[in-house]
This record gives structure tokens, sequence and C-alpha cells, in this order.
């Protein structure tokens, strides 16, 4: 008698078509990174083993390894260690805003740094609020029905989502709303609660943008960074000078046209880029505004990375990049509709509501249908914290196809 028994066959077959999806994406990752910082990078001298894409592969193979470290554990014995997970991710979270202790740049401390390795700990909470709420989540339906396990839910969602908030990160941030919503919908919570939420959420959201965009700057509620504003006017088209007031002098008037052409300038070159590709783009590395440094030099290769390929391989390249990630969305509501038990379905829908929602406000900012809030494209963006996530979500969805026949 065999001590531990060979895994069945039915539990050690990964999804084929969601991997290929994967590796495609990463091969895409790496040769666009490059495209985007090699000009500068060779200009500078670096040596091969420190240009930015050749630390992409790095990550890559690392994000890879621990993919497959998280599916060989049952989700059922990961789930057991969730809240353990999620408490750890808050207490990184809080680490951040500690002066000292948190790294800053450009007035957000949102980095923890260990010997020049710099990570980013929104995005690993992004993956212990999935675990920690379907954990919870997956209880008797009936259960949900009760008011306080209800707004628990709720209370586990809004810790991290403030935390984040505080650092600055307005993107992480709002990421975690549609996917706890969506677990929330998928676990069965009662619908007039879900309706009330929205409702309440959807309103406290008009007054908060009426505050920003329309209240004279001295009697606002609610305060954000300047750039945070910049980029909500810029994006609702509102005239800086209009703004102002109608008592400000010609000179200052001209300050702040000037001032709205400058902030608006990464969303016009990026919108440049997507449409001067054209049906087949203009070849790689041969992408003008990449090439000649009008797409921001400092986020090309994460935030406007979708902008370089879109230039450089037109509608057909933005049409691949959306099929592929088409095929890894469809497999994992295909995986979490075979999930056996609700913990597994809860788990898929989370992943799958996640990197839907950074997809869409990642490609939205590109074409200027949402505002730039530096969310990373997963599996595309340059990044240590998000190529790392990126893949360990993978491997959580792949985690359920694995076991889902085994309870």
């Amino acid at each position: 008698m065999m001590l531990f028994p060979a895994p069945k066959e039915h539990q050690s077959r990964l999804d084929g078509l969601q991997l290929a999806a994967v590796l495609a994406l990463i091969a895409i990752s790496v040769a666009f990174v490059y495209s985007a910082t090699a000009a500068s990078e060779a200009g500078a001298n670096l040596a091969w083993h420190r240009h930015t894409y050749f630390r992409q592969i790095i990550w890559f193979s690392l994000g890879l390894g621990s993919a497959a470290a998280v599916c060989l554990i049952d989700y059922h014995i990961l789930s057991r260690w969730s809240l353990v997970i999620y408490w750890g991710s808050i207490l990184t979270l809080v680490v951040v805003l500690i002066p000292g202790l948190g790294s800053s740049h450009h007035g957000a401390g949102r980095w923890i740094e260990f010997g020049g390795i710099q990570l980013q700990p929104s995005e690993f909470a992004k993956l212990a609020f999935i675990m920690a709420q379907a954990h919870y989540l997956s209880r008797p339906v009936d259960e949900l029905r009760q008011l306080r396990i209800f707004w628990s839910a709720i209370g586990l969602m809004v810790l991290p989502f403030l935390l984040i908030m505080k650092e600055p990160d307005l993107g992480s941030g709002l990421v975690l709303l549609p996917t706890g919503i969506t677990m929330l919908y998928s676990a069965g919570a009662p619908g007039r609660y879900l309706g009330r939420l929205l409702t309440i959420g959807g309103l406290a959201t008009l007054l908060v943008l009426a505050d920003l965009l329309f209240a004279p700057p001295r009697f606002q509620v609610v305060k954000i960074h300047d750039y945070q504003k910049s980029r909500l006017l810029v994006y609702f088209g509102l005239d800086y000078a209009s703004y102002a007031g109608r008592d400000i002098t010609p000179a200052e008037r001209q300050r702040l046209r000037e001032k709205q052409f400058n902030a608006s300038l990464n969303v016009r070159q990026s919108l440049i880029a997507v449409g001067s590709g054209g049906l087949g783009g203009k070849g790689w590395r041969q992408g003008q505004q990449n090439g000649l440094g009008f797409l921001p030099q400092a986020s090309k290769h994460n935030d406007f990375i979708f902008s370089v390929i879109a230039e450089e391989k037109g509608f057909i390249g933005s049409v691949t990049i959306l099929t592929l990630y088409a095929v890894i969305l469809f497999t994992g509501i295909r995986i979490a509709g075979q999930a056996r038990d609700r913990l597994g379905k809860l788990l898929a829908v989370g992943v799958v509501t996640l990197l839907f929602s950074h997809i869409f406000i990642n490609i939205g900012m590109n074409i200027r249908i949402m505002p730039v809030t530096g969310v990373p494209l997963p599996l595309l963006s340059y990044g240590g914290s998000s190529v790392l996530c990126s893949l360990i979500a993978i491997g959580m969805l792949q985690n359920v196809h694995i076991y889902r026949k085994a309870y």
C-alpha cells in the first residue's frame, strides 16, 4: 500500500488553453518591454543584465515558479491560512505608511525596499483579500442573509481599500471594489443588500466628484493630491481656467491653459500612438511615438505598454492582445463553473474579476475611456510585484482546475 498515492489523472492536468495564452503574453511582454526601453538604455551604456527586459525575464521566471508552487498545494489547504495571509498583507500596508519604513516616490508611499528590490504590498493585498473573502463567503448561503455576516464581508474589502487609498494608490484601491462586490454576488448575498450598497456607493461617488470638480477649493471637503485632480479634470475635459473662476488675470489664464496642455500630454500621445498604428502597425521597434520619446519615458513600458504594442503592431496586434486576454478570462469563468465547491468557485470568480478590472482600466486609460490611474496591464506591463501577483493569480485558477474533482 502506497503511503502517498499518485495523483489522479484529472487532478494533475492543467488547463492547457489558458496556460498557452499566458505564455504568449509573457513572450509579447518581453519583446515590447525591450522595444520600449532598448534605445534609451543602450544610450545610457547599461550592461545587458541591467536592461529592463532582462529584469522582466527574471520576474517572469520567479512568477512562474511561484505559480507552480501554488499549484502543488490544494486550495483547500491554502484557504486555511487565508486569514493569516490577509492580516499579514494588512500589516505590510500599514508599514508602507510609516515614515522611514516605506519607500516613497513622487509623493506616493507604496513600496517596501529590500536590498535594492522594491515590492508593492498593495499588489499582494489584492490576492490576500480574494483568498480571505472566498474563505469567509464559502459558508452556507443562509448565513449570508444575516446582516452581520454581510457587513463583515464588506469590512474585509474596505480595510485594505482605505489603507491603499492612503498611500495614495487610486487604481489599486478601486479594483478591490468590483472584485469584492462580484464575489458577494456569486456567493449568493441577498440582492436587496447589494442593491442598497451599490446605490449608496453610487451616490457617494457622485457627491465626491461634484465636490472635487465643482466646489471652490477653499470649500472642498475631500482633499486629494494636485496630480490626481489634474487627471480628473483632464478626463472630464474641464477647462482649468474656467475651473479657477472668472476673476483670474489673462496671464494666469494662459498659465493654466499651458498647465492643462501639459497635464493631458500623456493621454494625447497615447491616443496618437494607438491611432497611428493603423491595421498592421509600423513594425517592431519602428514606432515614432515610442522611439522619439513622445510617450512618457517613465511609464511607457508599464502603464502605456498597450500603446507601444498598438503603434508597432496596429489593429491586428491590439486584437491579438485582447483575444489572449479573452482566452484567459473565459477559461477562468469555465474553471469557476466547473468547481465542485463554493470555495473554488469564489476563488476563481475573484481572480477573473481582478484580472478583468486591471485589463479594462489599463487599456481604457490608454484610449481615454478611463482616467489615468497607474493600474498595470497583467502579464504585459513591466514590474516585479505586478508580474509576480499576476502569475500567482493564474496559479490560483489552475489550482482550482487541478483539484476540481477532489472533493
